[in-house]
């Protein structure tokens, strides 16, 4: 190999990374060189740098649909989604020259399509410091975790605010994936491992999938990992500052990369490199994470092809055949299996400064066992409804279930039809923002009514292999529903109200002339203490009752039809 090949990283002696512009530079050189990679720009970020995709395919399977019809597996690679985590850039430089170039992986791309990108945050990329991540060992300059918005793109998934976010779902759904890779480095405990991993298999994925992710698929990669001599974990989410209190493998919310991919029917891959070994260390490691994967995709890729094409199916047969009714929330139970873990020995040291203890770790190697929480529960359950019918003003919200691939259709015909929509029973609004939005709980009841939708309405069957994301999505109690990111926080205000004055003589005509209503308030007088004590709440009781209360406070405009023969009334 002569020097017109070492890259950036390896000329620094494996301690640095390009900056953005000559990162891709290097990519378009090797573009140049073979024919079996070419560089498309799939979009910009905020600040107008070009966003880049790297495929790597023979035979010319350069687009979605010669990949999918030569049967190849379509493998998406996430580099730099947290600018500051860049091992996986560096490293995809070295493996794709190692392919194209060195021609030392025969056949390492007969099977499979790599769509690669560089760095998922290049704004991020180019807010270089050598003080950007304090947690962290090399390089000796890095980026920054957010966009120029300050967002955070991997908990962009589900509201895709952010214009990079937007521009990465439409060439993922563009390319319709067959497996993801997300390429990170973790902060937190030390420990013996050199890189960790995550790759979902609760519920909330396909199970045919997640078993083969977690009983064929990691265990062979581990194994090949191990005798490369890199340790592998699983992702180390530690429930204390003491890893021996164990460590928590919750369902991955779909805001997040890999839990995007399982609300997809997909699997996807968080590969976690340890921020406390040397750079190099984790190029390397992250080099043999997703050489291993690959390869091993490569060989099964028509086994995994069919799996995805099964659990698409079975959503479908699951959800919208069968009436399955659908997780939305877990939580995590007592239940645990033991890990023989290799950790190092800590010391707990008072600190005057902090006004408490700080654990400290020594590079003395332990071995204990540790706890892996990993059974969780359903603590929400829904119907899934035969579609969900969204009012001609909330075309932003279509939009965005376009984005996501999901098939939106047009209300062809008016037509009165028996529908089900929510009320909020209860709203919990947060104090402080996240990721740029005011986030909203809320329980909710169902009530039953008749609407009679027509064209300018859009129907969104459930009948579809997208039926996760929608629920996800349009059912407000789900933890990253579009009522829980904020986007529908007005429907929770008020915004007409009635005067004492005008209520009073209202009220003595209400209670004369409903001798029910008089019973049930004079029945709370004597029961409700707060009732007795608030005339506040009283009004609030009488205005509530009176024709002048706004029947939608507290409703959400997204109602749902249940019957399939109804559904058929209008489109």
């Amino acid at each position: 190999m002569t020097d017109e090949w070492l890259t950036y990283y390896e000329k620094s002696g494996c301690l640095a990374t390009p900056v953005y512009a000559e990162s891709i530079a290097y990519f378009q050189k090797l573009a140049a060189a073979s024919r079996f990679l070419q560089i498309k720009e799939y979009g910009e970020t905020a600040s107008g740098r070009p966003l880049y995709a790297v495929i790597a395919a023979t035979n010319n399977a350069f687009t979605p649909k010669q990949a999918h019809r030569q049967g190849k597996a379509v493998i998406f690679i996430q580099n730099g989604i947290h600018a500051g985590e860049i091992a996986g850039k560096d490293a995809w430089m070295l493996l794709l020259r190692e392919i194209l170039i060195r021609k030392t992986r025969p056949g390492f791309l007969d099977h499979v399509v790599l769509v690669i990108i560089p760095a998922v945050n290049p704004d991020g990329h180019e807010r270089r410091s050598p003080y950007n991540r304090p947690n962290q060992i090399g390089p000796t300059e890095t980026g920054w975790r957010t966009t120029a918005h300050n967002l955070n793109l991997n908990r962009d998934y589900m509201k895709a605010d952010a214009p990079e976010m937007r521009a990465l779902l439409h060439l993922f759904h563009q390319w319709k994936p067959d497996f993801m890779i997300d390429n990170h480095t973790t902060n937190g405990a030390d420990y013996q491992y050199h890189i960790s991993y995550s790759l979902e298999f609760h519920p909330n994925i396909d199970q045919a999938l997640g078993k083969w992710g977690k009983y064929e698929l990691m265990p062979r990669v581990i194994r090949t990992l191990e005798e490369k001599g890199f340790e592998t974990a699983p992702y180390l989410e530690s429930k204390t500052d003491d890893l021996k209190d164990g460590i928590a493998i919750e369902p991955g919310l779909p805001r997040y990369s890999t839990g995007y991919a399982a609300v997809q029917n997909r699997l996807g891959l968080l590969v976690e490199t340890h921020s406390l070994k040397t750079y190099k260390n984790r190029v390397e490691s992250t080099f043999a994470m997703n050489e291993s994967v690959i390869t091993l995709i490569g060989a099964n890729a028509a086994g995994l092809k069919q799996m995805n094409w099964e659990a698409d199916e079975a959503a479908i047969r699951e959800y919208s055949v069968k009436k399955k009714k659908y997780t939305l929330n877990y939580k995590m139970t007592d239940a645990y299996e033991i890990m023989m873990f290799k950790g190092y020995k800590t010391n707990k040291v008072w600190s005057d400064a902090l006004g408490m203890e700080v654990v400290l770790y020594t590079k003395e190697p332990e071995v204990f066992p540790m706890p892996i929480y990993a059974a969780p529960v359903p603590s929400k359950t829904v119907s899934v409804p035969a579609a969900y019918c969204i009012p001609p003003y909330l075309k932003h919200i279509v939009k965005l279930l376009k984005l996501h691939g999901i098939t939106v259709l047009p209300c062809r015909t008016e037509a009165e039809v028996p529908v089900t929509r929510y009320r909020f029973t209860d709203t919990r609004p947060a104090l402080f923002p996240y990721e740029g939005r005011m986030r909203l709980e809320v329980d909710t009841e169902v009530v039953a009514a008749t609407m009679t939708p027509g064209p300018g309405w859009f129907i969104v069957p459930t009948r579809q292999k997208g039926v996760r994301c929608i629920m996800q999505l349009l059912e407000p109690e789900g933890k990253d529903s579009l009522v829980s990111w904020g986007f529908f926080n007005a429907y929770i205000e008020r915004k007409e109200y009635a005067e004492k004055y005008v209520m009073e003589p209202l009220i003595k005509k209400m209670l004369d002339e409903d001798q029910e209503l008089r019973a049930e308030f004079e029945d709370l007088l004597r029961n409700d203490p707060c009732m007795r004590s608030d005339p506040m709440k009283r009004l609030e009781y009488f205005y509530r009752r009176s024709p002048f209360f706004d029947p939608n406070e507290n409703v959400y405009p997204i109602v749902m039809i249940r019957d399939r023969k109804d559904l058929k009334k209008l489109v």
